[in-house]
């Protein structure tokens, strides 16, 4: 830990053992008014937790690649550095209770379920490893008399059939409580009730955003949610015959933020293709339909429809109001 003064100047400078008592100790020693920064790792939630109640203000953000040397001190000393002179960039948002037990609930059901996935395409790597068709019961070596002409393949896909069935159960297990500590939230009906967005994903969505007011515009919730369109170019300046440098006409390519949260873009596409393949009678569905009538590519009409349907979460999360597909439809003023 770093402390510096509102001049910049180092004031102490201290390693602790990674333990709330001895931290708390530390920050409570600090006089005046406190301005903490930390750095985004897999031990935030918890600093976030125990110092929210002790400093006046406190940030988490991500760290920053730097030239030259680095070391802990050093890391210290530039978030420190980054608060005094208001250089923090975007903050990290962190849920409070009761928002931090569904955050934590939605991370073990997501963990389960790339589990799940993970053994399902091992079990797909297995037959096909040896050019058969996947089956979901019994072992192709085997014949009638039970007897299997491969007995190392017949006891590595029983082992991961056995740890899919577990995990299955578990995720089952995962999911109902997750929907039931989601539906404590009186956010819940109000998201559920959005195009595609079913229990699961508005529970996961919950914990993700935490407070929609983070977003001004519908534009900022694309970005985060990996839905924004940008442009990319290099070359921009043609050389001339002259020996001098021109802006030129240059092809730009276009395509989607890279900084994103993964699990938000998921579940917004998610929720357009239900809406494609389950909701015929949808307006977002016909608004899809006319796009690609136009002429529009499938797949940039399915990143139109996921564009609608975050921006209408947006909106009905921030108005506190469910999802009116006659509202929809009313001409804007």
């Amino acid at each position: 830990l770093v402390v510096l003064n509102e001049r910049g100047k180092l004031k102490r400078k201290k390693v602790l053992p990674t333990e709330e008592k001895p931290l708390l100790e530390f920050i409570r020693s600090i006089p005046g008014r406190r301005h903490l920064c930390l750095e985004e790792g897999s031990q935030s939630q918890w600093l976030y937790e125990i110092f929210a109640a002790h400093v006046h203000d406190l940030a988490i953000v991500q760290g920053r690649r730097r030239a030259g040397n680095k070391s802990d001190a050093r890391d210290a000393q530039n978030l420190a550095e980054r608060f005094r002179t208001r250089d923090l960039g975007p903050r990290i948002w962190k849920a409070n209770e009761p928002l931090a037990t569904l955050k934590d609930l939605v991370r073990s059901y997501e963990m389960i379920n790339k589990d799940l996935v993970r053994v399902k395409n091992r079990i797909q790597h297995l037959f096909r490893s040896r050019g058969l068709p996947s089956c979901k019961q019994g072992c192709p070596f085997c014949t009638g008399s039970s007897v299997c002409l491969k007995p190392g393949f017949h006891q590595f896909l029983e082992r991961l059939r056995q740890q899919q069935e577990h995990l299955e159960t578990l995720k089952a297990e995962a999911q109902k409580a997750m929907v039931t500590e989601a539906n404590r939230h009186s956010m819940i009906p109000i998201l559920k009730s959005a195009p595609g967005m079913g229990p699961v994903r508005s529970a996961q969505l919950l914990a993700i955003v935490i407070n929609p007011y983070r977003f001004r515009t519908c534009r900022q919730f694309w970005c985060y949610c990996g839905l924004a369109v940008v442009q990319r170019s290099s070359s921009d300046y043609v050389r001339q015959p002259d020996g001098s440098f021109r802006f030129g006409p240059v092809r730009r390519n276009r395509g989607l933020n890279r900084n994103f949260n993964h699990t938000a873009k998921a579940i917004f596409k998610g929720a357009a293709m239900t809406v494609l393949t389950s909701m015929p009678n949808e307006p977002l569905r016909q608004d899809y339909q006319r796009l690609v009538d136009n002429g529009t590519k499938p797949n940039l009409a399915r990143l139109t429809l996921a564009r609608k349907i975050a921006a209408l979460v947006l909106a009905m999360w921030k108005n506190q109001e469910v999802y009116d597909p006659v509202k929809y439809r009313q001409p804007r003023k």
